[in-house]
């Protein structure tokens, strides 16, 4: 029998075409009512496997070992005297006017939508660029320490082309966890290996990490067709065609149905019947479909074209509502999924950087965030705590940051603060390394519960660069 049922697709058809039975040419025999009840079931299975399109399934999984774990991480003693279950800073937490975080979550879900709404790139002058002068102005460095030469580099500029910015202004979405380049390529740069801080993971290519079911603005297409430059809600820059699809208004309207929900357990993996699409960390949105009972997901076909799958899940615990509930039970489970996650530059390696962390954690609360710290401490209300003495630092925290709500921001850095444990204030960060007397770093490199002073047992870390001595900010939300 012919299956008439049409996936949502860039198409005018009609999205679904059931199939239907004439039931007056049926006379109810004996043995013809057993043959309608047997064409019945099969019609009502080809139905629902049409609507399902395949078995999607996100269950929980593990991240794939890379050359991330096996970078130093050291201890230092805020990790064996300062409780390091999130759970105990919980209890600290102050309650969250509900109406307040439903007005939080309205903002979040406008501003992770609008990639639909705008009609061009929508990038500051001072932010689009950048990668092209950072290339140019100093020497590059693949991670052996050898030289990228301009001949090399030259190529990618070319194949950004970037004269044609604007030119296509389509409406995507990405299909899986992907990737978010500086420039059309996979190939990793660096700055000087033999510096600090530089060389891996320190890749400048790695701009930062998009989620599956995030809505693009496609500007325009690389000269090898491979690469699309792309806006999200909190990053822009070249991601892999292969892993996006473009939208029409008929997908946007089925998509943007204004309940939705978040994935609160990380490393999880969607599968199609059998076979891996994609991880799913955690703080991926996922529209929650009519029946209450499944989620749906963005597909792409051989054309490039974006359908609407239905996800189910087994294990109810691993995706929540969205906003969740601002609870200690709830803080607490997620503050520990992302407790000794290794440190993932720009979101390489299927890991999280610091303001990864912070934006994938506030996420579920319906809390948005954008890509950089720098950003990010403008995203909520702040608070100056600049040229203060560590004490006077550590009693203006306690006092008006917010427990598991407050971010704490210096230059180059974001944590979360968590409350106080004997009076110090207690912040939980994915941080590289502390800064010693040397210059050099003592790499703790991955998310770590500290004091606002880690490593101060040490008489070789650096006075100044300690990060009570450097933090300038408190934010709030």
């Amino acid at each position: 029998m012919k299956k008439n049922n049409k996936k949502i697709k860039n198409t005018n058809k009609t999205i679904f075409n059931t199939p239907t039975i004439n039931q007056s040419s049926l006379s109810f025999t004996k043995k013809n009512a057993i043959m309608y009840k047997k064409k019945s079931l099969i019609l009502l299975l080809l139905f629902s496997f049409t609507i399902l399109h395949a078995n999607y399934l996100l269950k929980e999984s593990k991240r794939i070992k890379s050359p991330i774990d096996h970078m130093p991480k050291a201890k230092v003693a805020d990790m064996r005297k300062i409780p390091q279950d999130p759970a105990y800073y919980a209890k600290q937490i102050k309650p969250f006017s509900k109406k307040k975080q439903l007005k939080l979550d309205r903002e979040f879900n406008k501003k992770y939508f609008k990639p639909w709404t705008i009609k061009a790139l929508d990038i500051p002058q001072k932010d689009f660029g950048w990668e092209i002068r950072f290339i140019t102005k100093k020497p590059i460095y693949k991670a052996n320490g050898s030289v990228i030469p301009s001949s090399v580099y030259n190529k990618w500029i070319e194949n950004a082309d970037y004269e044609k910015i604007n030119t296509k202004k389509y409406r995507a979405i990405t299909v899986r966890r992907t990737d978010v380049k500086a420039l059309p390529t996979s190939h990793a740069f660096y700055r000087d290996p033999r510096r600090t801080g530089e060389g891996f993971p320190f890749d400048y290519n790695q701009n930062s990490a998009l989620h599956i079911n995030v809505p693009l603005l496609i500007s325009h297409f690389s000269k090898d067709k491979r690469w699309a430059f792309v806006q999200a809600s909190y990053a822009f820059g070249w991601i892999k065609t292969s892993d996006l699809a473009l939208v029409n208004t008929k997908f946007i309207k089925a998509f943007k149905n204004g309940n939705y929900a978040m994935t609160v357990k990380d490393n999880l993996r969607l599968y199609k019947t059998k076979n891996p699409i994609s991880i799913v960390k955690l703080g991926a949105l996922f529209p929650i479909s009519k029946d209450k009972k499944s989620y749906l997901v963005a597909s792409r076909d051989k054309k490039g074209h974006a359908h609407i799958e239905t996800v189910f899940i087994r294990n109810k615990k691993i995706i929540a509502k969205k906003p969740l509930p601002f609870t200690p039970k709830n803080v607490a489970m997620l503050a520990r999924e992302f407790y000794g996650e290794p440190y993932g530059w720009g979101g390489g390696y299927e890991c999280r950087d610091c303001s990864a962390t912070t934006r994938d954690f506030l996420g579920p609360f319906g809390i948005f965030l954008r890509r950089n710290s720098s950003k990010q401490a403008k995203d909520g209300s702040n608070i100056d705590i600049k040229g203060l003495s560590k004490a006077k630092k550590k009693e203006k925290i306690i006092k008006d940051a917010e427990p598991f709500r407050s971010l704490l921001y210096v230059p180059g850095h974001i944590v979360l603060y968590l409350g106080q444990y004997r009076g110090e204030p207690v912040i939980m960060h994915t941080y590289w390394g502390i800064r010693k007397n040397d210059r050099t770093k003592l790499i703790t490199g991955r998310t770590i519960i500290t004091s606002t002073e880690p490593g101060k047992e040490r008489s070789d870390v650096r006075e100044k660069s300690k990060l009570i001595n450097t933090l300038k900010t408190i934010v709030k939300f």
